[in-house]
């Protein structure tokens, strides 16, 4: 593993030629790919950074190892693949800002021990999502999918046979968190009753009903949706046997994760009859850009809704995500906050005025903390301010000092052996 330390600019923390810089917003390289809303650039560019590079979409691994090198931030979406691999290609990397709401494109254990925080907006696009939802479960029990696609072969279904209102049917909502609690309130506004099922005790919220397993909500629901994260738990929730406890005649809805699903189960249920229909928005294998060909055993299934992970995309939506995570970026170059990170001890951080700030990343063990001082003992320089956190195998101190020449002690600091990574900003 490459670990960098970062003092405006990344250097190699063990070199002799080690320097360390105040923090040159000119010099701070951001790359922003797969078409981020512009008001990620304006968030970026309003807070003084102008070395800014962004790419329309995804790239291949190799192009991304290349774009990385002298990149101090780096935005993506859903696409790309921040591995190992990629990791320890930045030579410069300090964090990662993921323009969604999953991480799961981000090697977060590695990017960890590389002192790399990574961010996202886990509820920015919430209202999005539900709306979604909502509006599948009026066009699935409806009938819209079937008829549509008999419209386009020239077929004439007019018919009300199985078409039926929402009101006064039974939603069940498997997931019962931001997305989820907001489908309730807004589905429960048009008539519908809503229960729901969530592995933590959840207050409801409206005249919602909470069910103690899956297996009870899915007998009573007229309609199921999903709004779990990807877990080891989740992970098939939906298995053959789990889609065959389901109501017959029921409706699945999938807007949370492609591998939530079993798609197979799914498929033969749907063709049995058992299950009346479904609207899936994400799958276990995606098509990495919209020139590629998208493949699913639904394919072909009049009576399922197949949207390209859409869930989240509408211009509200990216204007949250870009604002929310451009501004978590900006806050952390400028300041060291890192409130909300994903992966990385959260430490909420005042502006540090005229002093130096000092930022050592560190593996949490024993002893790091009293290294730390002893090295602003012996160099005789006076801490106006620490904070402290720890979470995992990861150690976060931030230092506001009192004194113009840090060189020597930046130097001091890299030489603890837990050490990850230094930051100064003055």
């Amino acid at each position: 593993m490459k670990l960098n330390s970062y003092a405006g600019s990344l250097t190699r923390p063990m070199r002799n030629s080690d320097r360390n810089y105040s923090l040159d917003k000119a010099k701070i390289k951001f790359l922003l790919l797969e078409g981020l809303h512009p008001k990620a650039r304006e968030m970026i560019e309003g807070a003084g950074y102008s070395n800014i590079v962004e790419k329309p979409g995804a790239l291949t691994p190799a192009e991304l190892k290349q774009s990385l090198k002298g990149v101090h931030f780096v935005g993506i979406r859903s696409r790309t693949q921040l591995d190992a691999a990629a990791i320890d290609a930045a030579d410069r990397l300090t964090a990662i800002g993921c323009f969604c709401i999953g991480t799961n494109q981000v090697d977060l254990q590695y990017a960890e021990l590389a002192g790399i925080p990574v961010f996202n907006a886990p509820f920015a696009n919430t209202r999005s999502v539900a709306e979604l939802a909502l509006a599948e479960t009026i066009m699935l029990m409806r009938g819209i999918p079937e008829k549509n696609a008999a419209a386009h072969r020239g077929e004439w279904l007019k018919s009300a046979s199985g078409s039926t209102e929402i009101r006064g049917k039974t939603l069940g909502i498997v997931g019962y968190g931001h997305i989820g609690s907001q489908l309730g309130i807004i589905a429960e506004s048009m008539g519908m009753r809503v229960i729901f099922q969530d592995v933590e005790n959840k207050l409801p919220l409206g005249n919602a009903e909470a069910r103690g397993s899956i297996e009870s909500l899915l007998k009573e629901a007229d309609v199921v949706s999903l709004h779990v994260p990807d877990t080891e738990e989740t992970r098939n929730l939906m298995s053959a046997s789990l889609i065959s406890t389901m109501r017959k005649g029921s409706y699945l809805i999938n807007a949370a994760r492609g591998t939530v699903v079993d798609i197979d189960a799914l498929s033969n249920a749907i063709k049995s009859g058992h299950i009346a229909g479904a609207a899936i928005d994400v799958f276990p294998k995606e098509p990495k850009s919209n020139n590629e060909r998208f493949e699913s055993p639904l394919v072909g299934l009049d009576n399922v809704l197949l949207t390209p992970h859409i869930g989240g995309s509408t211009l509200e939506a990216q204007a949250n995500i870009a604002v929310e995570v451009a501004s978590k970026l900006v806050r952390y170059s400028d300041n060291g906050t890192t409130r909300s990170a994903v992966n990385f001890p959260q430490v909420s951080l005042p502006d540090h005025g005229l002093t130096r700030r000092i930022m050592h990343i560190h593996h949490n063990e024993p002893g790091v903390l009293k290294d730390i001082n002893q090295v602003f003992f012996d160099s005789e320089v006076n801490i106006a301010a620490q904070y402290l956190q720890t979470e995992g195998g990861i150690g976060y101190v931030v230092m506001d000092v009192e004194s113009d020449d840090v060189t020597s002690l930046m130097k001091d600091l890299a030489k603890i052996p837990a050490t990850i990574r230094t930051r100064i900003l003055h």
